[in-house]
C-alpha cells in the first residue's frame, strides 16, 4: 500500500465504491452523481463518488461487474478527465486516481467480449496480483489477529480473545475457497461461539474447518511452534502495509 501512504494524494479523500453491491440502474448515479429531476426520487443535486474523490483516490471494487455502457463512460473519464452528472449536460472536470479491483479474469472477459479491451488497458497500468489465502497460509495468523483486534475494537463488550494451537492448525489446513472474506466470517463466528471464554477452540469454528486435515500444504508454510502462536506479539497486517 506504499502508493497510497506515500502518495502526494495521501492527504485527500480515499473513496470506495463496490460496483457489485449497487443495482445497475443506480450505479451510474452513484458514480457520477445526478441533478434534480434526473429521475424519480432525484429531489436535488448530488455529488457522485468521482467528485467526492477529486484530488484523491477512487477505489472501484469488482469493476468487472460494470455494464458495457457504464464501462464506456468510465473510459471517457479516464481519457478526458471529465464527466457529466446523470441528467446534466454540463461537463465537470475531475483530477482523481482510480484503483480498480476484481476477482474475475478481466483478460478472459475481454476475449469473451464481456469487458471492453480499451478500458482494460487503461486500468491495467500497474497490475498488482494478490494471491489467495490458500497460497499464502503464513499470513493466516496475521489476518486472524487483525480480525480479532477489529472485532474487539468495534464491540467494546467483546472480551479479548486468544486462539488455541489446534484451532490455528485447522485454520491453516483449510483451503479457503471463499478467500479472505470466508476467513473473516469464520473468525466472527468463532468469537460469537466462544462468548464468555477468552480462548477460541476448534469447536468454535465452522464444521467444515473443524474437519480440515493437516495436509502437505499446511506443512509447507510457516510451522507452528509447540507452544502455539502469541497473537499479542504478531503485528497487524494492516498496520504494516507497505
Amino acid at each position: 500500500m506504499r502508493f497510497i501512504t506515500h502518495s502526494p494524494r495521501r492527504a485527500n479523500r480515499f473513496v470506495a465504491l463496490n460496483c457489485s453491491a449497487i443495482p445497475e440502474t443506480l450505479l451510474e448515479a452513484e458514480l457520477f452523481g445526478h441533478v434534480r429531476g434526473a429521475f424519480t426520487g432525484a429531489v436535488g443535486n448530488r455529488q457522485g463518488r468521482l467528485e467526492q474523490a477529486h484530488k484523491g483516490t477512487l477505489f472501484l471494487d469488482e469493476v468487472g461487474t460494470m455494464s458495457t455502457a457504464l464501462q464506456m463512460k468510465l473510459l471517457r473519464v479516464l481519457q478526458e478527465r471529465e464527466f457529466e452528472r446523470v441528467g446534466d449536460s454540463h461537463s465537470t472536470k475531475v483530477d482523481v486516481r482510480v484503483i480498480a479491483a476484481t476477482n474475475s479474469d478481466l483478460a478472459q472477459m475481454v476475449a469473451d467480449g464481456e469487458f471492453r479491451e480499451d478500458l482494460f488497458y487503461r486500468l491495467n497500468v500497474i497490475p498488482v496480483q494478490l494471491p489467495p489465502v490458500r497460497e499464502r497460509k503464513e499470513d493466516i495468523p496475521l489476518l486472524v489477529k487483525h480480525f480479532l483486534d477489529r472485532l474487539v475494537a468495534d464491540n467494546p463488550e467483546t472480551r479479548p480473545k486468544t486462539i488455541s494451537q489446534d484451532a490455528m492448525r485447522r485454520l491453516m489446513a483449510f483451503q479457503w475457497p471463499g478467500n479472505v472474506r470466508q476467513l473473516e466470517n469464520a473468525i466472527e463466528r468463532a468469537v460469537a461461539m466462544s462468548a464468555g471464554r477468552g480462548q477460541i477452540d476448534v469447536t468454535d469454528l465452522p464444521m467444515e474447518i473443524q474437519q480440515a486435515q493437516e495436509s502437505v500444504l499446511a506443512s509447507q508454510v510457516t510451522p507452528l511452534p509447540e507452544e502455539g502462536i502469541d497473537l499479542d506479539g504478531v503485528a497487524s497486517p494492516m498496520s504494516n502495509a507497505s
